[in-house]
């Protein structure tokens, strides 16, 4: 089946005993056993079937073989993790969202894992990277907030050949963008409350595995650590992923607009997203993306204020998060990235000027106009 299809007709789409068209929400905690180990459900921690229909959709779009439900984005990352032990060591990319940030410096450095942040589009910086003890390469790609595209295919080839993981954060692409393990990579994650979901009513974390020996060890930390996502958010959850290849393409259309606008405003100091034909990431993000996807970053120019500019919108909302039906803006230093020192952002090319916008799927003059808005109102300021 064609994508569009799978997204409807793709893992578990109905339900098997009523021929219901939309799976049901099944709220029970527990399940009748008629003989003792050889029921499919036992206790709604281990299994639900609301929550197996969006696994086995999931698996499905990304071509994996298993999908898992967590809570959130963040407890999908902290369960790949725990893959990991004391000692082990992790490459990660120098580009990643705060939240994980904050989750390796904060929490796991305590547990003895070690880490690594590098370029990883700097294949040469990555391999001296590695150590006797490194286990695993971890990227986002596109990067948030500063859309960084990694060459895919040729960061699985190098973990394979040195026997480390590779772990993609595919949530700024979805998998209507990009399917990393079809280029070879091991693990892929999304937040689920971004780009699947796709309309801000659900948090959610979704991890899918190339081969079944990597399926069982993620499963077994999904039962053992219990950060599940519940039927309710499993549900919304599918029924958000129904529409996901109409919301995408709407998304897309809107972002080259307002992409070609900001790149010729003289407010705009630097433009960050992977269809710039002068990004010289232009022509890796050609070669394995659908389409350069709906995030755009951008700096104002020295001395201009991003939190007038973005105060004074009115159609784009100012709020955290993205791949929403609206679209959202947010200014990573103060928001999104705040977890991050000071220091260390500026480093990691994450200015104080630095805008980072999710365009919806409003009607594009609305928001092209919005956004002459708030360069009217820094001019002013």
């Amino acid at each position: 089946m064609k994508f569009e299809t799978q997204l409807i007709h793709g893992g578990i789409s109905e339900d098997a005993t009523t021929g219901a068209t939309s799976v049901p929400i099944y709220m029970a905690s527990t399940f009748r056993q008629t003989k003792i180990g050889q029921n499919q459900y036992e206790y709604s921690r281990t299994g639900n079937p609301t929550r197996a229909a969006v696994e086995a959709l999931i698996a499905t779009l990304e071509h994996g073989s298993a999908g898992f439900a967590f809570a959130s984005g963040s407890a999908a990352i902290n369960t790949v993790f725990s893959l990991f032990s004391a000692g082990d060591h992790i490459i990660v990319g120098n580009d990643i969202y705060g939240g994980t940030f904050r989750l390796i410096d904060a929490v796991l450095k305590h547990f003895g894992m070690t880490f690594t942040a590098v370029d990883t589009r700097d294949l040469a910086a990555v391999e001296a990277a590695i150590t006797p003890t490194t286990k695993a390469i971890y990227l986002e790609t596109p990067t948030n907030p500063l859309l960084h595209i990694t060459d895919i295919a040729a960061i699985a080839k190098l973990a394979q050949a040195h026997d480390l993981l590779s772990i993609i954060d595919n949530t700024f692409a979805s998998p209507y963008v990009q399917k990393p393990l079809d280029l070879g990579v091991d693990i892929v994650l999304h937040s689920a409350s971004k780009y699947l979901g796709g309309h801000s009513d659900v948090i959610g974390g979704l991890v899918v595995t190339k081969t079944p020996a990597l399926g069982e060890k993620i499963g077994y930390l999904q039962n053992a650590i219990g950060s599940i996502l519940a039927p309710q958010e499993s549900w919304l959850l599918q029924r958000g992923m129904k529409t996901l290849a109409l919301r995408m393409q709407a998304h897309l259309n809107n972002a080259a607009k307002i992409f070609t606008y900001l790149k010729s405003h003289p407010a705009v100091a630097k433009i960050y997203y992977p269809g710039d034909p002068d990004n010289p990431d232009f022509s890796i993000a050609k070669q394995q993306m659908n389409g350069f996807g709906a995030m755009i970053s951008f700096e104002l120019q020295p001395g201009m204020n991003p939190q007038t500019f973005v105060e004074h919108l009115q159609v784009i909302t100012l709020a955290e998060s993205l791949g929403a039906l609206e679209s959202l803006i947010e200014i990573p230093a103060l928001m999104t990235h705040g977890a991050i020192p000071r220091t260390i952002r500026l480093q990691n090319g994450i200015k104080d000027e630095l805008i980072r916008l999710s365009v919806g799927v409003e009607a594009s003059d609305d928001l092209l106009a919005d956004l002459e808005r708030g360069f009217a109102s820094i001019q002013a300021d």
